[in-house]
């Protein structure tokens, strides 16, 4: 063993002297020249290229390095033997990274391409005004020479998109509203925010499953448009009408349409807002992939100064006059002072709010309308491009009260539920014509008790039902969806059209009442 020692030490002296002897021979500039023309030799040979992502570029925080950071944390990256668990601040999710110095390979348009996590220590710490880490952290990226060319450009794109989603999951979602009066808050803001965190989602949704499936791929061919609507010269913009009786799930649909996008929302009160200008500025204020909402707008505004009274000679007036304003200070009309303060804001500012020259100031953002009575609503609000889905939220169906009982009692179609039970319901549930909220009502009191639960709500729909028979609500009353739809139909025929001609009349008779005047 002591001889093994002995023949060891003295190869490293041999290797230490004949390194010596290089040094003193060989200058450190040919030395340089020589590392130099190997390393191109070796490149000119090897089959891969490498590029190297730095974590700080001079000073400054490399964006790209942290949406490789991000984006390697996503699930179908997550192949390594040994990965890094962090949780970012104001972060709702757990991600996992590449450890330090480890290397994983990922796949991006059947291409093999190989990520290596690179971490030194920095030797000398440089003059800077902003300090530098202890240690030097990048990432190194190789690829085949022969793919370069056809997926680096593409590659990278994808990945910065990629980041760009999972951050925005992984933050918790806002909640903003405009504040009182269009005052601002203290970072000089109009909106005010607090942390959304309702939990409706379209699986606990009650209502048609179909339905759903319709606006869930509206929803995404939406996000993923970005190309078709800037190739069609269109503002990446979308609207949608909710409409039907309280109770239906309005409110509910609107955050899971936020939930499932990831999406912020702000909720527009048009009774605080002064004039058109405000309303500009409001909606310049709002960031992109959000969901900008106004809710029972036929309480909110009066939007009934279209339908003229042609005896009346002074309201002869076009559908961009004055809208009055309901609830706040007392309404402005014509020649009140709305600009200047007066609570009152006009049908062609809120028009402009949808679909005119302000509503592209800013991109992929949805407007979501809501409302109990359709009828009241002025025509101009409902035309294609303004609200392009209208979304008929009914009272609750078959489909929708399965849904219900699963998620407030855990009951399954077939397996809890006995069948004569289930053809009760479904026979007595359209013709009582109970929103969704008044069953969960019924299933929340008697949750820990499925039997008693299904019981009486069987009870409550027999009830329901008995009494809408007796008093012919079917018949005279209620109408059902096809009813409510066609209904809408025929207003959106009859509008643009007899607008002009009524204005034309009552022009005619405004001057006829002159001429007699004179």
């Amino acid at each position: 063993m002591k001889e093994y020692w002995t023949s060891f030490a003295s190869i490293l002296g041999v290797f230490a002297f004949c390194q010596t002897i290089l040094q003193t021979v060989f200058p450190p500039e040919l030395r340089f020249a020589f590392a130099k023309l190997f390393n191109r030799l070796f490149n000119c040979f090897s089959t891969y290229c490498y590029f190297d992502i730095t974590e700080i570029d001079g000073v400054n925080t490399n964006e790209l390095y942290n949406a490789v950071q991000l984006y390697l944390s996503s699930s179908v990256s997550i192949t390594g033997n040994r990965l890094s668990l962090t949780r970012a601040v104001n972060s709702s999710a757990f991600t996992f990274g590449l450890a330090n110095n480890d290397s994983i390979v990922d796949t991006f348009n059947a291409v093999n391409v190989t990520w290596e996590h690179v971490v030194t220590q920095r030797n000398t710490q440089t003059f800077s005004w902003r300090p530098l880490p202890d240690e030097k952290r990048g990432f190194t990226l190789r690829i085949k020479k022969r793919d370069k060319n056809l997926i680096l450009n593409s590659y990278l794109e994808f990945i910065m998109e990629k980041a760009c989603e999972i951050r925005r999951k992984n933050q918790d979602r806002l909640l903003y509203t405009n504040s009182r009066g269009g005052s601002l808050d203290s970072r000089g803001h109009p909106w005010e925010s607090v942390p959304f965190k309702h939990p409706s989602t379209f699986d606990t949704l009650a209502m048609d499953p179909l339905k759903k499936k319709e606006i869930m791929e509206d929803l995404i061919d939406f996000a993923n448009g970005q190309s078709f609507y800037h190739k069609t010269g269109r503002a990446w913009k979308r609207g949608y009408l909710l409409y039907g009786p309280p109770g239906t799930g309005k409110s509910s649909m609107i955050a899971a349409m936020a939930n499932y996008l990831g999406y912020d929302i702000y909720d527009l009160e048009l009774t605080e807002v002064h004039n058109n200008s405000e309303l500009r500025k409001l909606l310049m204020k709002t960031s992109s992939k959000s969901i900008i909402v106004i809710e029972d707008i036929d309480c909110s505004i009066n939007l009934t100064n279209r339908k003229k009274d042609k005896n009346n000679v002074s309201g002869s007036r076009s559908f961009y006059d004055s809208v009055e304003m309901r609830g706040v200070g007392g309404g402005v009309g014509v020649g009140g002072g709305g600009e200047e303060g007066g609570n009152s804001i006009t049908l062609s500012g809120l028009l402009n709010f949808t679909d005119g020259l302000w509503s592209c100031c800013g991109s992929e953002r949805i407007f979501v309308f809501t409302t109990n009575h359709i009828e009241k609503l002025d025509p101009a609000l409902l035309r294609s491009g303004r609200m392009d889905m209208h979304i008929f939220m009914s009272y609750c169906s078959v489909s929708a009260l399965k849904i219900l009982l699963k998620k407030y009692l855990g009951v399954e179609e077939g397996v809890d539920l006995d069948e004569i039970v289930l053809k009760e319901l479904e026979e007595v549930v359209e013709i009582a014509k109970m929103t969704p909220a008044d069953i969960s009502e019924v299933l929340i009191k008697n949750r820990r008790k499925k039997e008693k639960a299904v019981g009486e709500l069987l009870e409550i729909l027999k009830s329901k039902a008995e009494e809408n028979v007796k008093n012919g609500v079917l018949v005279r009353g209620e109408k059902d969806d096809d009813d409510v739809e066609e209904e809408e139909k025929r207003a959106l025929d009859s509008d643009s059209p007899k607008q002009e001609s009524e204005i034309e009349d009552n022009c005619k008779v405004g001057s006829e009442e002159e001429e007699k005047i004179k």
